[in-house]
């Protein structure tokens, strides 16, 4: 054998995968099709949210949260509801949701620190909800964000695969595309596939795909940890659910284009199960980057409770589809009204005041601040006056942002930015006067202007997050600023059915002896563990907690 275990995907789940292998005394084969520049995959490029509960972070900022409170809210998001004949999809996704859940409030803290990752003293509020107790959304604050960014989370995982290498441990085999498992015997036992042309593209770049060779290594077990198909497009648009509409005619690209879930069918060629296929987490506050590195890469606006988002035709749109509370109901609301199907996009208007404190951008090369680990940059940024620099940079250079002093004015710009004229500026500037009508007190009736004054009571959402309640057209507030929103492709929610040891299952419910999955691959555990919605920070925790199971497991099994 080439080696004890091969692991396919240098992303953050094989990562904590090899290293929990190679701490056992294993060796690794770890086979990625990107280059060495590529290590750490999808997870180098995120903000770094992690979904913790009831933290020392949160106790800090008066939070108070408990298992049975994040249980409760994970329950309501999930909406499990594939549960019925001989082998329902959701069965495993249950025990894995608990079970992560249970780390989250339990040892995972303390697991991250151990492991060389640490926290900012931010606790962000994201999605707030859809409006019920039992619903979906966070009850309380939990998006905790790492020193570092994704690159605090994927660079420790990072370097100790190296210094695996540099002790003969652990195998890198980059430029190798596996397109096919091998199967002896009703067991896998190992890989085959194409060597492809060296190639020194940067990080996230796109890569020949020229084929020079081939190869087959063989183990005594193999881990896929290869990520969904948020980069491709076709299979996006294959799997989009009825539910949900027509997928948009144009979408943008929030993760590399190597993120394009060949694995997936090639694993069920295999004899794999793959379950909810049609589960996916996409945003809508999607912006074309002025600074591409991949082919129509996006960046996502997470953005605080005050921004006004109307629709293509300029109507508001309705609760819960308001910044920062229900996505997939905001992408549903957006693709199933009949009158918006033509269309791809939406808009959010904002003040200068509202820019400055609310908007951030995802991606670890969008926070230079907490990337570069600079707190005192962080500190001015953050809580001080004027808008991060990136942040910035978008307004000043981004296609999809428009600036002007008057409302007219700026529903003109916006209105260049498509085909045909579609804004009314009467029916903008009716609704905005509508909301800032309600902003003389403490109290209002507009749900998103009560979700403002509620936002403010959590101390660190309003030193950070959210601005301070005012008329957007106030001109001491001012610029007005008008963004074109997109489509975003992100997240796959389903994909190989996993038992608890990460063992990857059969169409009729038996293990597949020797095959095991972690991170997206697996729906991030169990073919689906956040079920139809996530909490946010539960991506990159969801492939440590299921990169974590597979390599223990292993480390026992082989």
């Amino acid at each position: 054998m080439d080696a004890d275990v091969i692991v396919v995907g240098g992303g953050l789940a094989g990562l904590v995968a090899a290293n929990e292998l190679v701490q056992a005394g294993k060796r690794v084969a770890l086979v990625d099709q990107e280059n060495a520049a590529n290590l750490g995959g999808q997870a180098f490029w995120s903000f770094g949210g992690l979904f913790l509960v009831n933290s020392p972070e949160q106790r800090r900022l008066g939070i108070r949260d408990s298992l049975d409170l994040a249980w409760r809210d994970w329950l309501g998001s999930a909406d499990w509801d594939r549960l019925d004949g001989p082998l329902p999809q959701d069965e495993w996704a249950i025990r894995w949701g608990r079970a992560y859940v249970e780390f989250a409030a339990g040892a995972k803290r303390d697991w991250l620190r151990r492991h060389g990752i640490t926290l900012t003293p931010m606790v962000g509020w994201a999605e707030r909800g859809a409006g019920q107790a039992l619903g979906h959304g966070n009850s309380v604050p939990r998006f905790h964000v790492a020193w570092g960014t994704g690159t605090g989370v994927s660079e420790p995982f990072a370097e100790r695969a190296r210094q695996a290498a540099a002790r003969g441990r652990l195998t890198f085999h980059h430029r190798r595309r596996v397109d096919a498992l091998v199967v002896e015997g009703g067991r896998v036992t190992g890989v085959s596939g194409s060597v492809l042309a060296a190639d020194d593209a940067p990080r996230g770049a796109p890569s020949s795909r020229q084929v020079v060779g081939d190869f087959t290594l063989t183990a005594g077990a193999v881990v896929l940890a290869t990520g969904g198909i948020g980069g491709n497009h076709e299979l996006v648009r294959r799997y989009w659910p009825e539910r949900l509409g027509a997928p948009p005619t144009n979408m943008i690209t929030g993760v590399p284009e190597y993120v394009d879930g060949r694995m997936l069918d090639i694993a069920a060629d295999a004899g794999a199960r793959l379950v909810n296929r049609d589960r996916m987490w996409h945003y809508v506050e999607g912006v074309r980057n002025w600074n591409p590195i991949w082919p129509r890469h996006a960046i996502r606006i997470l953005p605080g409770p005050s921004s006004m988002w109307f629709d293509a035709l300029g109507r508001r749109l309705p609760f819960p589809a308001l910044p920062g509370y229900d996505t997939v109901a905001t992408l549903r609301h957006l693709r199933t009204t009949p009158d918006l199907a033509g269309h791809d996009h939406s808009w959010f208007v904002v003040s200068q005041k509202i820019l400055e404190k609310e908007f951030a951008l995802s991606g670890s090369e969008q926070n230079g601040d907490i990337t570069n680990r600079r707190r005192l940059s962080l500190l001015k940024s953050r809580l001080g006056k004027g808008a991060p620099p990136e942040v910035d940079a978008f307004k000043r250079n981004g296609a999809d942002f428009v600036v002007s002093a008057n409302l007219e004015e700026l529903v003109g710009k916006m209105n260049a930015l498509t085909d045909r004229p579609l804004l009314d500026p009467a029916l903008i500037r009716r609704q905005i006067e509508d909301r800032d009508a309600q902003m003389d007190n403490p109290f209002a009736k507009d749900l998103q202007v009560m979700g403002i004054h509620n936002s403010r009571r959590s101390l660190g959402d309003r030193l950070a997050r959210t601005a301070k309640p005012h008329r957007i057209l106030d001109p001491a507030a001012g610029p007005l600023i008008g963004v074109k929103l997109h489509v975003l492709t992100r997240k796959s929610l389903g994909g190989l059915q996993t038992d608890l040891a990460g063992r990857v299952l059969t169409p009729d419910g038996q293990v597949l002896e020797g095959l095991y999955a972690a991170g997206e691959a697996s729906g991030f555990g169990g073919g689906g563990l956040h079920g139809y919605n996530a909490l946010e920070g539960t991506f990159l925790g969801g492939c440590i907690f299921s990169g974590l199971a597979a390599g223990r497991a292993l480390a026992e099994a082989v």
